[in-house]
């Protein structure tokens, strides 16, 4: 596996429970990372049978990252920390995100505690000279017309990519980005559950076809790997070409 061996690394993915982070946090596991994955719900007995959550051979706890006090309590995962994927992330439909407590949600989960968690365990990022990889989204980059908080949140993460990135570069630390296009998972089956929006969907992607996980997890490898070692600040757009 060469450069993209993991192997004694520690990795915890935040939204590692299902989805794009669940897909990241296996292929670490896959190279020989030992991985902790932090969700939502109370123990990890509360995601059997849940389509696209796979726990095993992972560890887990349950984290609400849209609560700074419950981030700072939450048990340290290891001993030290190697690689912090984040990739939590929510979405309010039916235009709640016009209204007080739909934005404040979305913000929380979706760029605050991104900070949080950040800061939280910096110290560990520094003494090993480690990888931070913020998952973001092409909603940050572009108008949605439907949810001002996921857009604005997902341009506040780019930004946030590159100003960590800037910042603590000196210290060792890499910080780095994805923005996903569409993928097929739960935030998503408004659009990939209904015939005609996927449709639509699809033809806007010049690949011909939604994202994976396993499309995601790639480039989260790529760029907590020796092979981005030059990169810093940067978000990777991984979307088949839907934002071109």
């Amino acid at each position: 596996m060469g450069d993209t061996d993991f192997t004694g690394q520690r990795v915890l993915v935040v939204g590692g429970s299902s989805g794009i982070g669940n897909g990241i946090a296996h292929a670490f596991k896959a190279r020989g990372a030992t991985v902790c994955v932090w969700g939502t719900r109370a123990a990890r007995e509360d995601y059997a049978g849940l389509q696209g959550s796979d726990l095993s051979g992972l560890a887990y706890a349950g984290v609400d990252v849209g609560d700074p006090d419950a981030i700072d309590a939450a048990p340290a995962p290891f001993d030290g920390l190697d690689v912090l994927i984040l990739c939590q992330g929510t979405v309010v439909y039916n235009r709640g995100e016009f209204e007080r407590k739909g934005w404040d949600h979305v913000m929380a989960v979706n760029l605050d505690s991104l900070m949080h968690i950040c800061r939280r365990f910096k110290p560990d990022l520094a003494a090993s000279r480690g990888s931070v990889v913020i998952v973001s989204s092409i909603s940050g980059l572009k108008a949605n017309r439907g949810n001002p908080a996921y857009a604005a949140s997902k341009a506040g993460a780019i930004s946030l990519t590159r100003t960590l990135g800037q910042a603590w570069a000196g210290e060792g630390i890499r910080v780095n980005g994805l923005a996903p296009g569409l993928v097929d998972t739960k935030l998503t089956k408004v659009t990939t559950e209904h015939p005609k929006r996927r449709e639509g969907a699809l033809a806007a992607i010049p690949s011909g076809r939604l994202g994976t996980p396993a499309d995601m997890a790639g480039a989260a490898l790529f760029l907590a790997s020796p092979l981005a070692a030059y990169v810093n600040g940067h978000t990777l757009v991984v979307d088949g070409g839907m934002s071109l």
